[in-house]
Parts: C-alpha cells; structure tokens; sequence
C-alpha cells in the first residue's frame, strides 16, 4: 500500500502509553492544517492516524483501563460518537472510488482528443471532489469528552477529533487536483491536442489517480482500526 510510505516531515514516536500517543495527535493536526500539506500529507496521514488507533487498542487492556464500567456512560457516549466517523470513513471510501473512476474517465476520453468530453469529465470530477466534504459537517464539533475524568476516553475523543482534521484536510485538497482550462495546475482541457501535451497529461492523470488509489487505501486502513478499537471497546465494556 502506498499509504506506507512514511513522511519525514511525521517523524515516528514510540507508543509507550498514553501521552505518547496525545503527542503523535497533536502532531498530526497541526501538520493536517499546514498550508503546506498536500495529498502525500493526507495519505501518510491516514496512515499515521491508523497506527495510533492500533496503539489506544492495547492501551485499552492495560490493567489501569479494566474499569470502565465505573465509567459506562461516557463510555458509551464515545461509542455512539465513534459511529459516526466509521461512517463519514465509509462515505469517504465511496467518494473515492467515484474519483478514481472519474479520472479514468478523463483518462480515456483526453486519448480520443474529444475537447468537449474533457471539459465535461472534469467539472464531474470537482463536483464529486465537493461532495465528499459533506459527510464532514455533522462529525465537526463533536470530538470532545469534556468533564469526563477517564483519561482513555479522552484519549480517544481526541483520536476522533483528530480523525475529523484528517479527513477534512484530504476532502479540502480534492477539489484542487483538477484546475480550471486556463493555465491551471493540471490543463486538463486543451484546444489542441498536440502529442506531447497529450502525453504530459496522462502522466499526470496517472499521477492523480494512483493518488485517489492511496488515498482510498489509507482511508480503508483508518476504517478497519475504527471498527477494531470499537469492537475492543464493546468487549471490554461486557466483560
């Protein structure tokens, strides 16, 4: 998965417990909210996102978090909360791969030169970039667990807000990949389809989509730990 990759700008931490964790989080907003990130920035990410849910999991089973019944209601209050990222994740996963097949798209009807499809392809492409930022809305705002005294359920309130800047940042940089005819980033759209232009614009729409093809892993990738890290949480809330 090219998700893997790691970015030297999110250097690792060890996981040794909880304030390693906070820190990895803190760390991974304020570089989601970069002027400088970019869709390599979202993908690692996502990725580091991921890990760290996988690091609150076996916090989860440390002796000092066995209690939580004595804290069922926050608890399930987060758990409720937790459903609504796994499926703005899940909305984010279909709004991908309608991307991805967009740009294929694109793809094949810039090889036939046809100017007018072009132009039609991308404005989809914007269009469906802009709907993925939707399923965001309802998930801002309702990160915190506040006067909870449960440091694990703060923890993972924080992993949920964290997961929403994630997720925010990658929906904001999606309606970028494509540019407007005139002098924009990509030039999709050309009066004259000349071969080597035509050539330069493949390359780079092979670029985009193995990006919407990351992104959509990495996206996965965070899904599958939210799902874990809940069903851990379930268990032990029953046990």
């Amino acid at each position: 998965m090219a998700c893997h990759q790691r970015s030297t700008s999110l250097p690792s931490l060890p996981y040794s417990n909880e304030l390693n964790v906070e820190q990895e989080l803190q760390t991974l907003k304020v570089h989601m909210s970069s002027p400088s990130a970019t869709i390599g920035t979202a993908c690692d990410g996502l990725r580091r996102l991921a890990d760290a849910y996988s690091c609150i999991e076996k916090i989860m089973y440390f002796p000092s978090n066995q209690a939580l019944t004595h804290q069922r209601k926050m608890v399930e209050e987060e758990l409720e909360k937790s459903l609504v990222l796994i499926d703005t994740c899940n909305a984010m996963q279909e709004s991908l791969a309608e991307l991805k097949t967009s740009v294929q798209e694109l793809r094949l009807v810039l090889k036939r030169g046809d100017d007018m499809a072009a132009q039609i392809k991308m404005e989809s492409f914007v269009r469906l970039a802009k709907k993925a930022q939707k399923p965001l809305k309802k998930t801002i705002g309702k990160a915190t667990a506040e006067g909870c005294s449960c440091r694990l359920v703060r923890l993972l309130a924080e992993a949920r807000e964290t997961a929403v800047s994630v997720l925010e940042s990658t929906s904001r940089h999606l309606p970028k990949q494509i540019g407007s005819p005139s002098g924009s980033k990509w030039s999709i759209v050309s009066k004259k389809f000349q071969k080597t232009k035509v050539i330069c614009e493949e390359r780079q729409l092979q670029a985009l989509e193995r990006s919407m093809g990351d992104l959509e892993d990495g996206v996965e990738f965070l899904f599958r730990k939210l799902i874990q890290s809940r069903v851990s949480l379930l268990n032990i809330l029953s046990s």
